[in-house]
């Protein structure tokens, strides 16, 4: 095993695209939706068609999307169905908990992703009789993809297959990493 000082190793300066901003937003909202006629009670309710894209503002990451809501009713003293329809639209501003503060900004790509589709939790007939208010949640994931350097250490000698493992800090700690909680590490 070889044992190099700081003099022999040198530092290059890679630029890359790499993940430099992370977030996570879960969020409840409530709709109220109004019948052509008033309701008595409620048989359904459910959503459809989302369809959302991301954007960057600042130093977050807004979603904007929309979606159809479908209620499924009984009007008349429950003699008579039908079914209201409407489309709602939306902004999730998603803050980064992680953001690289040293990628360039002209190169950056945001995504988002859905992972929880836009769902009805409950849908109940409003106390004014008149409409229906349902409660929606959601979750996003999204990320921010950018040029950004990297710093790698790079030796100035060949390195043959025997040579695989070195020892830059030979007086350094021995890397044991007993102290970590891995529920704090990331699966991806």
């Amino acid at each position: 095993m070889s044992t190099y000082t700081d003099r022999d190793l040198q530092a290059r300066e890679i630029i890359t695209k790499a993940v430099c901003g992370k977030g996570r937003k879960f969020s409840q909202v409530s709709h109220t939706v109004v019948p052509p006629h008033a309701p008595t009670s409620i048989l359904g309710a459910w959503i459809i068609n989302n369809q959302y894209e991301a954007q960057k503002a600042g130093d977050s990451i807004e979603v904007v999307g929309t979606y159809d809501i479908n209620i499924w009713y009984s009007y008349d003293k429950n003699t008579k169905t039908d079914v209201a329809k409407e489309t709602v639209s939306y902004v999730d501003t998603v803050p980064l908990s992680y953001l690289d503060k040293k990628h360039r900004g002209a190169t950056a790509e945001v995504s988002a992703f859905a992972t929880q589709e836009p769902n009805c939790i409950e849908a109940v007939v409003a106390s004014s009789g008149a409409g229906v208010v349902i409660r929606v949640e959601r979750e996003f994931k999204v990320e921010l993809v950018a040029e950004t350097k990297v710093r790698v250490i790079v030796s100035p000698y060949d390195l043959d297959d025997e040579d695989k493992n070195l020892d830059f800090d030979a007086a350094a700690d021995d890397g044991d990493y007993e102290d970590l909680d891995p529920d704090l590490l990331e699966d991806n």
